[in-house]
């Protein structure tokens, strides 16, 4: 009996780099668009606050933050796309007024399945990719479109896969900075929701001012937050809750980042991670760790931030964008006849002073250095640190040495399998303060299991469902481990538990076929792949394991 262990479960697919260790798969019919369709636009949710501020509004509207979300009828590139490593066609439309993903996969019988997408995620700046519904579960399309490059191309993670990939459950950290009001998923799932997952589209007035019920309901009399009142750390939280991701971020222990609030300190729910001693222009994402490295901002101190330089509520077009920003600089850059004189032939101070960078881990995209460089850097990048590489928290007061744990779990995940041992070592040492921490418990049980370390690996996912009895990650897990020690009569109900929640996961799909094909339930293991089958039509793996269940043979040997 062959089972994968289920140890990355969320696969996260925003600018972060895919996780492709064991993705998973589900069942049930495609929903109507119009059960995802319900969420508003910022227009519709904002149109309330434009009767004091009309000209904010209308200005605003026109954002990459207002347009960071919306309906895939509204931002669709019509293309077709052949992914070369594994031949499978991607077809992106419009059909009958509704925009549609068709893939075809040469491997299987080269039909068609098309996956109708309710709305676009990215401001299109850098790239836009989709998403759609099945049953309530929401998925991220495996291609995107890029920006620069004016092509379609698969999502980072996904290039050199030689198969069909699986379906990409998408997570509300992943919606967060570019929808508003995110839910959380459904108790005990990665991707289901029951209601909406967002209830609107791009980035609401309140996304950073807070919740306006008492603002609009007294016309303006009762206060909303203003982030140019708050001291400087609850300030900067609005912009780092989004602009900023570090190599490695975590949620603090009992915490969601979907909990955080304009006014609060975001570091009261995550806390970031780098690599000491990397390069951080070859990391997408990390405009606030770059700026804080300045000399503009070393000499300023708290006096200037993010919107020092940029108007969230305005942004210059391509012919004033260069003025606009220029003026920013002389605003601090006072001496006499500074402006005449410093290249007076040149406006754009940000082509030499902060040039555009290459993100390593995001493909087709370049990134402004907010180093905001004195002369500009040619050189090339520093070497590599050649000693153990270490993770270091930036802008993460009061981060714990659990924290820092998971941070080395979460690079495992991610693919950096030198921090195994780190992570193995200091959760095992952190065990008796996470004894009520749920997701710690569930990284330190996942590498038990990985090393062999079966009694620990019990003992804690047990421990889990004590505290969270539909938890995915201890359900799908004991319950393989107690498979492969040959306890299928309690494995079977764990695994089905962890199905019946996450019918999208095709791992979890292949795991319970096969105890149950092992029980000697033949029928309850083809019923478990077909299931599958209806979220990824074209996924090899399903696909072989379902001919073999042919000869599995039936309950009471029928």
């Amino acid at each position: 009996m062959t089972l994968t262990p289920s140890r990355a479960l969320p696969i996260n697919a925003g600018a972060r780099r895919i996780r492709t260790f064991c993705l998973y798969v589900s069942v049930v019919l495609l929903v109507p668009l119009a059960a995802l369709t319900q969420a508003t636009s910022v227009r519709e949710a904002d149109a309330p606050c434009a009767k004091c501020h009309a000209d904010i509004y209308r200005n605003y509207l026109k954002t990459p933050m207002a347009n960071a979300s919306g309906a895939a009828t509204d931002k669709l590139q019509s293309a077709t796309f052949v992914h070369k490593s594994s031949g499978v066609q991607y077809k992106i439309a419009v059909l009958d007024g509704k925009a549609v993903l068709s893939n075809r996969n040469p491997t299987n019988s080269g039909a068609w399945s098309d996956h109708p997408l309710s709305y676009f995620l990215g401001s299109g700046h850098l790239g836009t990719t989709y998403l759609y519904s099945i049953d309530n579960y929401l998925f991220e399309s495996p291609v995107a479109w890029y920006a620069a490059s004016q092509i379609y191309d698969m999502k980072p993670g996904l290039a050199e896969m030689h198969n069909m990939p699986p379906p990409l459950p998408i997570e509300g950290s992943c919606l967060r900075c570019h929808m508003s009001a995110v839910k959380a998923s459904d108790p005990g799932t990665i991707n289901r929701y029951q209601d909406l997952p967002f209830l609107h589209t791009g980035i609401t007035c309140e996304s950073c001012h807070g919740d306006s019920h008492q603002h609009l309901l007294t016309q303006g009399k009762a206060a909303i937050v203003n982030p140019s009142h708050l001291d400087s750390q609850l300030r900067d939280s609005i912009c780092i809750s989004c602009h900023l991701e570090g190599d490695v971020s975590v949620e603090r222990a009992g915490k969601s980042a979907l909990d955080f609030q304009p006014g609060e300190s975001i570091s009261t729910y995550e806390a970031y991670y780098v690599r000491a001693g990397a390069n951080i222009t070859a990391r997408g994402v990390s405009e606030v760790e770059q700026f804080s490295q300045s000399t503009c901002k070393r000499a300023s101190g708290d006096s200037m931030s993010c919107t020092s330089c940029h108007d969230p509520h305005f942004t210059p077009d391509a012919q004033h964008r260069a003025s606009f920003f220029r003026d920013r600089c002389l605003a601090c850059h006072k001496q006499p006849d500074f402006a005449a004189n410093h290249h007076p032939e040149n406006q754009d101070c940000t082509s030499c002073h902060m040039r555009r960078t290459a993100a390593a881990n995001i493909l087709h995209v370049a990134w402004t250095d907010h180093r905001i460089l004195k002369l500009p850097d040619d050189s090339p990048s520093p070497p590599q640190n050649q000693g153990p590489v270490q993770l270091t928290p930036i802008f993460s007061p009061g981060a714990t040495a659990r924290d820092l744990a998971m941070a080395y779990y979460q690079a495992l995940l991610e693919g950096d399998r030198e921090f195994e041992a780190s992570a193995w070592e200091q959760l095992k040492h952190e065990r008796p303060a996470i004894a009520n921490d749920k997701e710690a418990l569930d990284a330190l049980g996942n590498l038990a299991a990985e090393r062999g370390d079966r009694a620990t690996a019990e003992q804690v996912f047990r421990r889990v469902l004590e505290l969270d009895p539909v938890n995915l990650t201890a359900l799908s897990n004991l319950g393989t481990l107690l498979a492969k020690l040959g306890s299928l009569k309690e494995a079977i109900p764990l695994l089905e538990k962890a199905f019946d929640q996450n019918r999208d996961i095709p791992g979890l799909a292949i795991n319970l076929a096969t105890v149950e094909c092992t029980a000697g339930d033949g029928s309850a293991a083809r019923k478990t792949l077909t299931t599958a089958l209806i979220y990824c039509p074209d996924l090899d793996d399903v696909r072989r394991l379902l001919t073999k269940m042919t000869a599995c043979s039936e309950p009471n040997g029928r």
